[in-house]
């Protein structure tokens, strides 16, 4: 029988299946865009992906740059850690958040501010100021490294999430809803072609019944008005059945 298989439970109408109709279309077209977004989010998730091994590659070399000249100042200058601390009136960097639009998804990018006029001035001008301020830069750039690291790492759980749930929907979509749709509306038009046929076969019945009732009338109506006409032309042959034995009455002209 076809139309076997996980279907929903509907009356077989054709009401019902021009809505399963428009709800299989439905289906068909929200299983399309969201395979379209799957697709551009899957091409942006590597970019990104390609973008984070890349920073982190970087962000490992400027770290160890970093350490490097934080040791030559240590070496140098001995710990100016509270030098630091004490011309630290504002902070030198400010983080500015934004948001970027992907395929309907919001990803947060983050972008760094560094404050003109903040610069330790004063920090080495005993000894070891050309080592404080190769310091100083490199550890700049490793903050603009771990700023763009933590955006692109923000953007790339982000999307692995909604690519997980993207999928989701386009295999629930695509193995249980169509194929249910489909189900539905072969069974519909399974049992509407057997209530046709049903019908069909009922008229022809009926049509038959009524042939047959009409042929019995029609031969009753011909045997009462034969019974009445051999009624009519009895009283004639009374006498007997032969004409030539009867006598007629004198005629006198």
């Amino acid at each position: 029988m076809s139309g076997t298989g996980p279907r929903e439970n509907v009356f077989p109408t054709r009401m019902a299946l021009t809505n399963t109709k428009l709800r299989l279309k439905g289906a068909q077209t929200g299983h399309s865009l969201l395979a379209k977004k799957r697709d551009a989010l899957t091409t942006r998730f590597r970019a990104i992906l390609g973008k984070v091994d890349e920073a982190k590659r970087k962000m490992g070399r400027v770290m160890q740059l970093a350490s490097f000249s934080l040791a030559e100042v240590t070496y140098a200058t001995g710990d100016i850690s509270y030098l630091v601390q004490e011309q630290a009136k504002s902070a030198s960097f400010r983080v500015k958040a934004k948001q970027e639009n992907v395929s309907g998804v919001v990803l947060p990018a983050f972008e760094v501010d560094r404050v003109a006029g903040t610069d330790f001035n004063l920090t080495g001008l005993g000894r070891g100021g050309q080592q404080v301020l190769r310091a100083k830069e490199v550890y700049a750039k490793a903050v603009e490294t771990l700023v763009e690291l933590a955006s692109l790492q923000t953007a790339f759980m982000i999307l692995d999430e909604v690519i997980r749930a993207t999928n989701r929907r386009v295999n629930a979509i695509e193995h249980v809803i169509i194929p249910r749709l489909d189900n539905t509306i072969k069974y519909i038009i399974s049992e509407l072609d057997e209530m046709d046929r049903e019908e069909f076969f009922r008229l022809k019945k009926v049509q038959g019944k009524k042939k047959r009732d009409a042929e019995a009338a029609e031969a009753q109506r011909r045997m009462i008005a034969e019974a009445k006409v051999s009624d009519d032309f009895t009283p004639e042959f009374e006498g007997g059945g032969d004409l030539l034995s009867s006598k007629d009455e004198d005629v006198i002209f």
